[in-house]
């Protein structure tokens, strides 16, 4: 049995975003498939993912001179605390599907919150002296993301910076099976948008089968 993350970042629901349409086609599909695996839906929009603040960095800081996490204030506890269970719930798991919309050239700024939280020195990348190396080997994650525009290909597609930044990331964690699905072009051909939703879904529910 596998347990893979559902990360969403939008504030709306599938019935009003192309993205979050997509990513419930391809959960649905692959609920179907593998009706043994585990699906923890993350709703970045619903839970806590602190910011790496004064807080955060004086909480650790004390951690690594060798302070008991009890010496820490209420705040940096809560906070250091957390960050904590967010990264540990994404090593614990064996896949991962993003669903994001593209918000100015790149994704809703509460997923680079939740990127943040996991980018933890000897949980899901350690440093050596030839540099960092992922410890996240053989895990899978895919990116689902709408685009008003299109910017998988063209002039546009050198401004296009949120499947770009993940990918990076993926890559950092030692994670090289990473692939994105994008639902792009609604807006810029707004009388092909259900033309495009629905393609995009098919290919969701197809790559569902193999993921």
């Amino acid at each position: 049995m596998a347990t893979i993350l559902h990360i969403t970042a939008h504030p709306h629901d599938h019935q009003t975003s192309y993205s979050m349409a997509v990513g419930k086609a391809f959960i649905d599909a692959y609920r179907e498939a593998n009706p043994n695996d585990e699906v923890i839906p993350i709703d970045l929009y619903s839970i806590s993912v602190p910011h790496i603040d004064a807080d955060v960095f004086s909480g650790w800081g004390k951690l690594r001179g060798g302070q008991d996490f009890s010496s820490l204030s209420k705040d940096e506890q809560s906070k250091v605390a957390r960050l904590g269970e967010l990264t540990d719930q994404f090593v614990a798991a064996d896949k991962y599907v993003f669903v994001t919309p593209m918000w100015n050239f790149s994704f809703p700024p509460i997923m680079k919150a939740y990127i943040d939280s996991l980018c933890t020195a000897g949980k899901t990348f350690k440093y050596t002296e030839n540099g960092p190396v992922g410890l996240l080997p053989g895990k899978k994650a895919l990116h689902i993301q709408a685009r008003g525009g299109v910017y998988s290909e063209g002039p546009a597609a050198a401004m296009e910076m949120g499947h770009r930044y993940l990918s990076i990331i993926m890559g950092f964690f030692g994670i090289t099976d990473f692939q994105g699905i994008f639902v792009e072009g609604h807006n810029q051909f707004p009388d092909k948008a259900q033309q495009i939703k629905e393609e995009a879904i098919a290919r969701a529910k197809d790559l569902a089968k193999s993921f």
